[in-house]
């Protein structure tokens, strides 16, 4: 409903002010380059869809493999104790545990629309036992503020879309996406927490969430020491070791586990064509409302408003341009989607504006989409603090992005 709204803001927008300039300033071309725009981003919707199709059926094939091969299980036994500590209202070895981690291990991979039914199944889970129906349990809550957080281990769709839209180095912003979707995570965390009191002061959170604080100021640390050419190289050789590690660590597990790792490909794989062909309508749709409202002057007036007052402010505003992708993503997904790919365009995929709004593409989720579906699945009414932790767990998220991208990416 929200996503709707925004949608035929857009055209109403365009359209007044569009009217506003060729009525009072005389301006004959901008109807024309509305029009113009519908068309040239229509096409970029469906070449960018149609690029997906092959990445999206790699790694889906890949994360089939790893599925058949124990690694999925591996990793719940390994974080089972973490969860017991963050979910200590569900019953010890109950069945949803396994679903909420294969539901954040597909967050964790970015693959959203993977993630998606797997999340559905988790809350109908939870809510057999929910003893007030209508109403939200503390373990739904911090499963929804961890998707709603975003954790994002491996973001395959950013990367293709870069990829698609020409970055030398498509996995450049691996790095600091991975930084900024960590803070995110943990500041939704810890707020949940202290509305839950759930007791994050023992051995196993600790030493949990103290390794990831070391290792992460460890990464910020070291490449701090570095200049930035130094520092894009050694974070797009770092990204692309460690994913080629988890490809050829899930074929090793499958191997081991004597799966016919090729069938195994083969059938996630065949998941990957119909995902790309399912979201032409979406990205089609929003990347041509936002091409008109690109095309009408609203979205240069909505930007040099905010970087006037920015700069009124005494501050650095290489970071506006990016802006209406942060805006956007606690909305809608697909919409800041198109936001992340207009900028690239706009911008240049290997420009500051353009990294930035893949980071904050990936350092948080779509909020309010994810509280709508995940408690409108079951039936729930009173969502209690679930909206507060979630924004503020976004806030984190693009708070920690800008300054993590003027550390990799800022002149």
């Amino acid at each position: 409903m929200v996503l709707n709204y925004i949608w035929v803001a857009f055209f109403v927008i365009a359209f007044v002010i569009a009217l506003f300039r060729l009525v009072f300033m005389g301006d004959m071309e901008v109807f024309p380059a509305m029009m113009n725009s519908t068309f040239e981003t229509s096409k970029t919707a469906f070449e960018i869809s149609l690029g997906l199709t092959g990445v999206l059926s790699l790694w889906l094939g890949i994360m089939r493999i790893g599925e058949k091969g124990g690694v999925i299980n591996m990793l719940s036994r390994l974080l089972g104790p973490v969860f017991v500590k963050l979910f200590p209202d569900i019953p010890k070895g109950h069945p949803v545990t396994g679903s909420i981690f294969m539901n954040l291990s597909a967050n964790m991979l970015g693959l959203d629309n993977a993630a998606t039914p797997l999340g559905l199944k988790a809350m109908e889970q939870l809510q057999q036992l929910n003893g007030k129906k209508d109403t939200a349990t503390n373990p739904m809550i911090m499963f929804l503020v961890l998707n709603t957080s975003g954790l994002t281990l491996i973001p395959v769709s950013i990367m293709v879309y870069r990829a698609q839209l020409g970055a030398a180095q498509p996995t450049d912003v691996f790095v600091p996406l991975l930084l900024a979707t960590f803070f995110s995570t943990l500041a939704g965390i810890v707020v949940t927490s202290l509305y839950q009191r759930i007791n994050l002061i023992n051995r196993t959170m600790m030493l949990t969430l103290g390794t990831l604080c070391f290792a992460v100021s460890g990464i910020i640390w070291g490449f701090g020491k570095l200049d930035k050419d130094t520092m894009n190289v050694v974070s797009t050789s770092v990204s692309n070791i460690l994913l080629m590690c988890i490809i050829v660590g899930f074929i090793i597990a499958g191997v081991r586990k004597k799966v016919n790792v090729y069938d195994a490909f083969v059938e996630g794989a065949k998941d990957g064509f119909s995902t790309a062909v399912r979201i032409i309508p979406y990205l089609v749709a929003i990347l041509v409302a936002i091409g008109v409202f690109r095309a009408s002057g609203a979205m240069d007036m909505l930007i040099d408003g905010v970087r006037r007052g920015v700069e009124f402010c005494g501050g650095n505003a290489d970071f506006v341009g990016a802006l209406p992708t942060a805006l956007m993503k606690p909305l809608s997904g697909s919409g800041a989607r198109g936001m992340m790919v207009d900028a690239m365009t706009a911008y240049g995929a290997d420009s500051f504006v353009g990294r930035l709004s893949c980071i904050f593409q990936g350092s948080t989720d779509t909020t309010f989409y994810i509280l709508a579906v995940y408690f409108g699945s079951v039936g729930i009414r009173n969502t209690r603090h679930a909206v507060a932790c979630g924004l503020m767990a976004d806030l984190a998220g693009v708070i920690a992005a800008v300054l993590i991208a003027y550390m990799f990416f800022g002149t």
